[in-house]
């Protein structure tokens, strides 16, 4: 990534992504891009030797369907200027690898939540790999009666749940009163998944397609 290309230099042969989607990710202010092609290189060079190997090794046994590098560059380059300093919660963390990296990018904070203690573990013990765990909270929980139990608020939250349980969806408007104004919400489905426009106080902006997968992107509206 040490250059952003021009859409219409881009062949797409083959690749199952939209040009309007392609567009959206490549229409940001290219000296900004720069400088986070270099904080992500940076990131990469120290920790890149051992963070994919430990998710690797340690994702053996679990119940998990980790991010694929593909789908989390993509993710973070839609939130690439939603990111520093914000407060994030990491709702169905799993290995950690999305909360992790939005540290790695200059997040206040994150609290990752998983219903599995064995999952926890490897959250815990990739947050010290990756040099992140003071600005880590990690807590066992079920997804809905965790949400309803915690006060928040956060800037930005990521879900990227087990599919096909309409999880996303029955989540959404508890978690919309735990963001703050203007607070983002990035979840991962599958393609199919049926989504609400509207979920309390978060409104639908943006859909991405890749592949077999759907990223949304909900907002919280800024309070008058």
């Amino acid at each position: 990534i040490g250059y952003l290309p021009n859409v219409e230099d881009i062949n797409l042969d083959g690749v199952d992504v939209d040009r309007e989607t392609l567009a959206s990710l490549l229409s940001v202010d290219r000296d900004l891009w720069r400088e986070e092609a270099k904080q992500i290189r940076a990131f990469y060079a120290q920790f890149g030797d051992k963070l994919p190997q430990t998710l690797e090794k340690e994702l053996e046994g679990l119940e998990t369907r980790p991010t694929t590098g593909k789908v989390k560059e993509s993710l973070f380059s839609i939130i690439q200027f939603d990111i520093e300093g914000r407060r994030v919660l990491d709702l169905f963390a799993g290995t950690g690898q999305l909360g992790i990296e939005a540290l790695s990018r200059g997040a206040k904070s994150c609290l990752f939540v998983d219903r599995s203690a064995e999952a926890l573990a490897v959250v815990k013990a990739n947050c010290k790999t990756a040099g992140v765990d003071r600005q880590s909270d990690i807590r066992q929980g079920e997804a809905e009666s965790f949400l309803a139990n915690i006060r928040g608020p956060f800037d930005l939250a990521l879900l990227d749940p087990p599919f096909h349980h309409d999880t996303v969806a029955a989540v959404l408007p508890l978690l919309a009163a735990k963001m703050a104004p203007g607070g983002v919400v990035l979840c991962e489905t599958e393609r199919e998944a049926d989504l609400p426009e509207q979920a309390g106080a978060l409104t639908l902006v943006k859909q991405y397609n890749y592949g077999k997968i759907k990223v949304s992107r909900y907002e919280r509206g800024e309070e008058v």
